[in-house]
Parts: C-alpha cells; structure tokens; sequence
C-alpha cells in the first residue's frame, strides 16, 4: 500500500489486517478441473461444488497458496488449531488431509495433487501464478510435480 503523507512524497506502508483480508478474501485457485474460491470458501471440480469441511478447506487453501513448497505440519498446527486448544494433532491432521485427498479424488500412495513427505509435511504438486489486481491463480503441475508456473 502506499500512502501519501506530504505532496511530492511517496512512502510506502504496511497493509492493514482488514486490507490483507479483503485481498485474500478475492483469492481464487484453479487446478486442472478444480477452482478454490477461498472468499466464497468453495471448492468446485468442474463447476459443480465440492463438499468440504472447514478445517480441510483452510489445509487445502495454504497448500495452494504455496503450490511446490513444502507446509510443515507445524504451520498447519498453528493455522488449524490455536495454542490454547487441546486436541490429538496427529489423528486431526490425519483426518483432514485423509478427507482432502477424498474430495480431490486423489491416491495418498499415487498422488496427484497432495503429497506428504515424511517427517516433514505435505506439499501441493503444482505451482500458482497469480494474475496482478484480479486475485486469479492458475495452478499447473509438471510431470514429475515440480514447481511450474502458468499464465
């Protein structure tokens, strides 16, 4: 954001909470027959809305916000549950990438969209380019699930 606070002078500014909300509000994925409103909080396979549970709704939104990079299960823990909760991590974040892979149609053991590196945590095979302004990403995946960046 910037901010004119003399005439003549630029100074550039951090963005509110509330501005970087409404920008992730217009948040919108696509991946090969996919589209991840994270606004609307949909996800749809072909235009037709897919069932999805809010937790696995939030995982699946920060794995294509960082579409090729590995997402620790640590971040997931701070994202999913706050300190203050007490919960079995494990069974929980089990249970919602068990629920991701379900609603993508995807194979954990032969996957095409979420893979879990061990001891590590998950990382979305495909890579966003987002279009400036619009809030637009396309995600594509290359053969062998690397980073690939689309237009």
């Amino acid at each position: 954001m910037l901010a004119m606070d003399n005439p003549g002078m630029v100074e550039e500014t951090q963005s509110t909470p509330m501005e970087t909300r409404l920008r992730a509000a217009r948040r919108r994925f696509h991946s090969g027959p996919f589209e991840l409103s994270e606004g609307e909080g949909e996800l749809r396979k072909n235009g037709v809305r897919v069932k999805l549970q809010e937790q696995p709704f939030l995982v699946f939104v920060e794995f294509a916000a960082n579409a090729g990079r590995i997402v620790t299960r640590e971040e997931l823990q701070q994202k999913l549950w706050p300190a203050d909760t007490f919960v079995d991590f494990d069974v929980g974040l089990n249970s919602v990438i068990r629920k991701l892979h379900q609603a993508l149609g995807d194979d954990a053991d032969n996957p095409h969209y979420i893979e879990t590196v061990a001891r590590r945590g998950y990382r979305f095979l495909a890579a966003a380019g987002c279009g400036t302004g619009s809030g637009e990403c396309r995600i594509g995946r290359t053969s062998v699930g690397r980073a690939s960046f689309c237009r």
